[in-house]
């Protein structure tokens, strides 16, 4: 059955990923069923999107609920689940205003847009640079993809947009150094998830946030992947208390539901007047009653604090995994529930012995295994993957 789908999918599907040989059709927390109704533990989670899990009926009511009353009116007007998810929001972090969107892309648009405009707006139209990170994602339209710091990423669709220059993450002086009169923003992940859940030195983000202000700078935080609860607090930035201008969110805020944002001070909001961005399906009624369901369970039920207490767990266990393997294992790496195991050789093998053992994780850059299973995960799940991985990373020695 599984081959089936597949193969029709092959015929009408453009070529655009490289897809595991799996056909899912229905999850609940976080375990997934195939078309031959074989079930896996989830550690991608949508590649941390559901950080509710799967089939959580609360989201599903609130989409239901609100489907029935009211699913798009476009932004010419109010709408009251927008408002609200607005206020949500602004009130648990540094914000003052929101701008919704569908993506995490469309919302790396929004800042990169905001903060030319902001110099713009004070006539300094020069200061158009953004200052990002190697090694760094954020997005695949041309001007996030031309903001990412990853060659293999961008290639093939040159000439990129001007405007972006690169520094090494975790590098203040190169930070530094790279400033010049053109300069107006510094954009980066607090942790780098794509480019190999890379956390930064300590101190580091109070450091950007403080040359930020000493060049007169805009901080940008792309915390699309991070943020939501994936690393133990709400948002990224709170570990440093580094605060940004622009922050950036999409994956978890819908869990599974297409949204992204923009959250912004109201100085640096105020230059985006009427006409000045739009998008014709950003925050519409029925995705923002869901996205307002997600964030009411994260924080009210106590989700954030279980995942960062989870999370401590899993780490300890794979330091554990770590010194049990050693030819194998290079590195532990992440936070909260974004976690990394960096292989000394491939790990495609070990996603795909994994999968085949009813565990879902992935590869990034190679050689370096990402975990970021839902925030509702329990410790018997994580000693289960655990167990698999110890089954299988001594056949890695023998490959």
């Amino acid at each position: 059955m599984n081959s089936g789908y597949m193969e029709r999918a092959e015929k009408v599907l453009a070529t655009t990923y490289k897809r595991q040989p799996l056909v899912l059709t229905r999850g609940k927390g976080c375990r997934l069923w195939d078309s031959q109704d074989r079930s896996y533990l989830d550690f991608v989670a949508g590649i941390a999107v559901c950080n509710l899990g799967h089939g959580h009926p609360d989201i599903a009511r609130a989409l239901a609920t609100q489907a029935e009353k009211l699913c798009h009116v476009s932004n010419l007007y109010y709408t009251v689940p927008q408002m609200e998810l607005a206020e949500r929001l602004t009130r648990v972090s540094f914000a003052d205003r929101a701008f919704f969107c569908n993506s995490g892309a469309e919302a790396n648009e929004a800042a990169i847009k905001l903060a030319r405009k902001y110099f713009s707006a004070k006539n300094q139209g020069a200061r158009h640079r953004i200052i990002s990170m190697e090694r760094s994602f954020h997005g695949r339209t041309m001007a996030t993809l031309s903001a990412t710091g990853q060659d293999k990423i961008q290639k093939g669709f040159e000439p990129l947009l001007d405007g972006f220059d690169f520094v090494p993450f975790g590098d203040a002086d190169a930070l530094r150094r790279q400033i010049g009169p053109e300069t107006c923003a510094v954009m980066l992940e607090p942790v780098q998830g794509e480019g190999g859940v890379r956390c930064p030195p300590e101190g580091y983000l109070a450091e950007v946030r403080h040359i930020c202000d000493d060049e007169g700078l805009l901080l940008i935080y792309d915390e699309i992947q991070t943020g939501i609860g994936r690393t133990g607090k709400l948002f990224a930035y709170e570990h440093s208390g580094a605060v940004p201008d622009i922050m950036t969110l999409a994956k978890a805020l819908g869990n599974g539901l297409p949204i992204g944002a923009m959250l912004v001070t109201e100085s640096v909001a105020a230059v985006f007047g009427p006409g000045s961005h739009a998008t014709t399906f950003g925050g519409t009624p029925v995705i923002t009653a869901a996205a307002l369901e997600v964030m009411r369970l994260l924080i009210d039920k106590g989700i954030v604090a279980h995942g960062a207490e989870v999370g401590n767990y899993f780490r300890g266990r794979l330091e554990d995994l770590a010194r049990r393997h050693p030819d194998v294992v290079e590195d532990v790496r992440g936070i909260g529930l974004l976690l990394g195991l960096k292989l000394s050789t491939p790990g495609d093998p070990v996603v795909a012995a994994c999968m085949e053992r009813g565990f879902l994780i992935n590869c990034i850059q190679d050689r370096i295994l990402r975990f970021v299973p839902p925030l509702v995960v329990e410790t018997p799940e994580i000693d289960a993957l655990i167990d698999c991985l110890d089954e299988v990373l001594p056949l890695l020695k023998d490959a």
